[in-house]
């Protein structure tokens, strides 16, 4: 049995094309893995607070110097990067808000980024800690801009996840969402296709 977990991003919860993906995906890998455990984490309807001075005081004092807040970033850290660490199977869900990935999932991965959980410093050189891992992102937007300098969603999730050891990553993009007509039908279309041989 294989634990997979699915990170939602997407503000919208109507209409929302990545979040059409990922029900796709579910669908999909439940038909071909019906013992797996699928633990599916909403940000947009429990949003993960940002970076902030009390998540670095958790994160740096000893557990007598901590107060009651940075304690509780800590706890809640503690939880979000232990479903990581549980999981055999990551599935981020993300629209491209701005070019980019949407804030909420940038403060996910701020929790889950740690020094010495997830990856470690040595003399070479950082490593990641979370090899044998695979991570699928799935992804919408209004515009094509798969392999073009304005893609700023690939490059940053490849080289993050590249740094916590996770090197078999698949995107799946559906393009052209905004552009209407034939341009949203095929982009749809392909990534139907590409989900249609994870599983």
């Amino acid at each position: 049995m294989s634990r997979v977990l699915i990170i939602e991003s997407s503000a919208r919860q109507q209409d929302s094309v990545s979040r059409q993906l990922t029900q796709t995906f579910i669908s999909q890998w439940k038909a071909a893995h019906p013992a797996d455990q699928i633990t599916v984490r909403d940000l947009a309807t429990t949003p993960v607070p940002h970076l902030d001075i009390n998540l670095l005081g958790g994160w740096m004092k000893p557990a007598e110097q901590r107060n009651e807040i940075e304690q509780a970033s800590l706890e809640r850290s503690n939880l979000l990067t232990d479903e990581l660490l549980a999981a055999d199977v990551l599935v981020m869900a993300a629209p491209m808000y701005n070019f980019a990935i949407p804030s909420t999932l940038k403060a996910w991965l701020d929790h889950v980024l740690r020094a010495g959980v997830t990856f470690k410093y040595t003399e070479t050189g950082p490593q990641g800690l979370l090899s044998g891992k695979r991570a699928y992102v799935l992804t919408a937007r209004g515009g094509i801009y798969a392999g073009s300098t304005a893609d700023h969603q690939e490059p940053y999730l490849r080289q993050v996840m590249g740094f916590i050891g996770i090197h078999d990553v698949t995107f799946i993009h559906a393009e052209g969402m905004n552009l209407g007509g034939d341009f949203q039908e095929k982009g749809l279309n392909q990534a139907n296709a590409k989900l249609s041989l994870v599983a």
